[in-house]
């Protein structure tokens, strides 16, 4: 299976683009995204699970993912959906590393492309931080990697399903 990346970051890590092409229709990598239990199955870097992966998605739609890092670290992540347009967009907005008090110390607005390309589609991953705290440095720095190792799970999730 060969996929195709491509990656920019600019702003002093405010927005992240990534490009990745599946051997797979757009239907099918759209329904990836919007499927959770096809998600729970993909979202986050390698070695990573998700035992909770709950999203209604529509517009003004919940998300909450908890990602479980190897080392049994759990990542509360929460969204609200934007925009849900099949199989073309999904735009959601993200917020994760709540302080004591609750407040997010990240806040990321995510804008998902799916353009079909015969048998192959093409996504474009467009996201800009909103809000990031000091707290949220070292989750900034990790990001092109996080999202990146998440998209090759995604392509080997695509694979086999």
């Amino acid at each position: 299976m060969v996929t195709k990346k491509n990656l920019t970051a600019t702003s002093a890590e405010k927005e992240l683009v990534i490009n990745r092409t599946f051997n797979a229709p757009r239907e099918r990598v759209f329904n990836a995204w919007v499927d959770q239990k096809l998600m729970s199955q993909w979202w986050g870097p390698k070695g990573f699970t998700n035992p909770v992966c709950e999203m209604d998605v529509r517009q003004g739609g919940a998300m909450r993912i908890d990602m479980r890092g190897p080392d049994g670290t759990v990542y509360p992540m929460k969204g609200v959906f934007h925009e849900i347009l099949p199989p073309q967009r999904l735009v959601f907005i993200s917020s994760a590393l709540e302080d004591e008090t609750g407040h997010a110390q990240l806040e990321n607005m995510n804008i998902i492309t799916f353009i079909a390309t015969g048998k192959t589609s093409t996504i474009t991953v467009h996201v800009t931080v909103m809000k990031s705290a000091p707290a949220a440095q070292g989750a900034l720095k990790g990001m092109p990697e996080g999202w990146n190792q998440s998209l090759d799970r995604l392509a080997e999730l695509l694979v086999k399903t």
